[in-house]
């Protein structure tokens, strides 16, 4: 059995628009690297970390702190060696922190002959979010170990449902460069809606995941709709209602928040639609005179993966 594995940990999109803290897709094109090894040494030893500036120390960080609940429960008497080369920006809304606490336990599972089941691994991951924003949620880590589109059905217990990906389905996604961290976006959020708000937003969730099962792109359009997040957290973002606008007179089936922000994704029908929509988003940032990155990338299926 190896005692080394190099993988790759890719992006994400959580909440989806109207599916917060509980819909989540994986990308393909964008993804941090890590190196995962087995050592005699008992515990989780960072020993490399290139690409962002981020603490080594196992407790303050979350490849650490998923490492260490995995750790927890295993019967296995060493320890492991993690090399991290980030390539998402922390606080860019696309799974940062999902990537890094995704990709140890991944790796070590992989390495210890798979002792764990996914949904397990989900658990662990989750302890490195917790961290990360002071709240275990489960919308990045999930699509990065199961790959596509996932939901979590119920934090208690904790049951993730895989969601079909429809062929065509391309992510474009656009990063304003400022950082929004996720627990102070999460702060300023209501913890209280209407009824009416709450019908609105049910309707919305199960309309995208049968538009995502059935592939009807245009229901899947009309799902895209947040009526309790982005209008408080697009206040965070500068020019999102412009991008949004752009996306959608693009040619784009929906737009909104990745994550907690300031990502914006918008979804397309066709990699020719993709690319229209990420010009378009470029154009209003170039105006406004903000610096950013841009992501086009197929639904990554398969979640994390080895490299050579």
């Amino acid at each position: 059995m190896k005692n080394e594995l190099r993988i790759f940990c890719p992006a994400t999109i959580a909440n989806i628009s109207c599916g917060f803290d509980v819909l989540g897709v994986a990308l393909d094109s964008v993804g941090d690297e890590m190196v995962i090894r087995k050592v005699s040494k008992k515990g989780i030893h960072i020993i490399k970390l290139e690409g962002q500036d981020l603490p080594m120390e196992t407790h303050k960080n979350v490849a650490g702190v998923a490492g260490m609940a995995f750790l927890g429960e295993s019967d296995y008497g060493g320890g492991f060696e993690i090399e991290i080369y980030k390539k998402i920006k922390a606080g860019s809304g696309i799974g940062s922190s999902a990537a890094s606490s995704t990709g140890a336990v991944w790796g070590m599972n992989q390495l210890l002959g798979r002792p764990f089941t996914t949904l397990k691994l989900v658990e662990f991951a989750m302890e490195g979010e917790k961290l990360a924003s002071g709240v275990a949620h489960a919308d990045n880590v999930a699509p990065a170990l199961f790959g596509g589109f996932t939901l979590v059905r119920s934090y208690e217990p904790l049951d993730i449902i895989p969601i079909h990906n429809p062929k065509e389905l391309f992510a474009t996604v656009i990063h304003p460069q400022i950082e929004i961290k996720t627990s102070d976006s999460r702060k300023i959020l209501k913890t209280n809606i209407t009824l009416k708000e709450g019908i609105k937003q049910w309707g919305n969730v199960g309309g995208l995941v049968a538009g995502l099962f059935t592939e009807d792109y245009d229901l899947i359009g009309r799902s895209l709709v947040d009526h309790i997040v982005e209008p408080i957290r697009s206040i965070l973002i500068p020019g999102f209602n412009e991008v949004k606008a752009s996306a959608i007179a693009s040619g784009a089936l929906g737009c909104g928040i990745s994550g907690s922000g300031p990502s914006i994704f918008a979804f397309s029908k066709g990699e020719d639609t993709a690319e229209k929509v990420a010009q378009s988003m470029k154009n209003v940032y170039k105006k406004i005179g903000i610096d950013h990155d841009i992501h086009i990338s197929k639904i990554n299926v398969e979640g994390i993966r080895k490299i050579n």
